[in-house]
């Protein structure tokens, strides 16, 4: 089969030919049809969990994936060749991931079947983006009409967000540029904020004097100043950063509660998502779509920043 492998932390991505797998117990093998291209996947290949979780080179590249059944190993119950599927299939410790034509999926892992309807990228791009938003946008606590700052609105999570927040009814406030402003009101948020203009922070405030009840931080980097941001929730308010940026502590001296998220999917999570796309209630927008030849230089162009959505690999 043909995968895109890099050889040890660092290396280039490269189109390789690798045996198929063969499912064991509790395992089923998955044909894949699209594979979608997350920021996390090259942190992975640069090392980003180096030391902290086993790599084993060739380590194929990729989590986000969705295919078919193509067979099962034993004490398999819940799924059937034949099924369509769709979930995260990275496992680091084996070198597996979804940038492949194959993949092992442990029946018990982040796997969940897929609306027959739903087209395969659709699908693939599902799964880091939307659950992490959908998860953020939970622990934002928010109630209708209260107000939410999304900073890095324009990416894959960031429009999920906008549009799971606007379901909970909340007012929502995205960082953009004018040529992604139209889209993610579009999308449902309530106000842009072009961050390119003025900082972000004092562009809110300018709006929002007394203050907003919660901010979605896609953005700052571990180690980052949260402050400027964080200054603008009201007391009570919620802190959500997906980099691990927040200092719940320090947070919590001025009255607010921050929260580090961690994507953690669900089989039911990854179920109800599937069905709001297939029912054109979460829109995903794919930026481009390539070939599984040409996903090495895709990665280099997504890491280089400016997508307007999600890249998916063609398998």
């Amino acid at each position: 089969m043909k995968a895109v492998t890099i050889t040890g932390f660092g290396a280039e991505p490269l189109l390789t030919d690798l045996p198929v797998p063969e499912p064991g117990p509790g395992e089923l093998l998955v044909r894949l049809h699209a594979a979608a291209l997350n920021p996390f996947d090259w942190k992975v290949a640069d090392g980003a969990l180096k030391g902290l979780v086993d790599h084993g080179f060739p380590l194929v590249m990729g989590s986000d994936g969705a295919g078919v059944v193509e067979r099962i190993g034993p004490g398999v119950i819940h799924f059937r060749p034949g099924d369509t599927v769709y979930g995260q299939f990275m496992n680091l410790a084996h070198g597996r991931g979804s940038y492949a034509e194959y993949v092992i999926a442990a029946e018990n892992g982040t796997l969940a079947r897929m609306p027959d309807d739903l087209p395969f990228p659709v699908a693939a791009a599902l799964p880091t983006a939307s659950v992490t938003a959908y998860q953020a946008i939970e622990a934002a606590r928010l109630d209708t009409g209260q107000v939410i700052l999304i900073n890095g609105a324009s990416g894959g999570v960031g429009q999920s967000a906008i549009q799971f927040a606007a379901l909970q009814g909340a007012r929502v406030l995205a960082t953009a540029t004018g040529d992604i402003a139209g889209h993610l009101r579009d999308l449902g948020a309530d106000e842009t904020v072009d961050f390119t203009a003025a900082p972000t922070a004092e562009q809110v405030l300018a709006a929002h004097p007394d203050g907003i009840d919660a901010v979605l931080d896609l953005v700052t980097a571990p180690g980052g100043d949260v402050d400027a941001l964080a200054g603008l929730l009201k007391p009570g308010g919620t802190f959500v950063s997906t980099n691990r940026a927040a200092d719940p502590d320090a947070l919590a001296a001025r009255e607010v509660h921050g929260v580090n998220l961690v994507n953690d999917p669900s089989r039911k999570e990854l179920e109800s998502l599937a069905a709001l796309a297939d029912a054109g209630k979460l829109r995903i927008t794919i930026d481009a779509e390539v070939p599984l030849a040409d996903a090495p230089a895709a990665v280099i162009r997504a890491r280089a920043g400016g997508s307007r959505g999600k890249t998916v690999i063609l398998l």
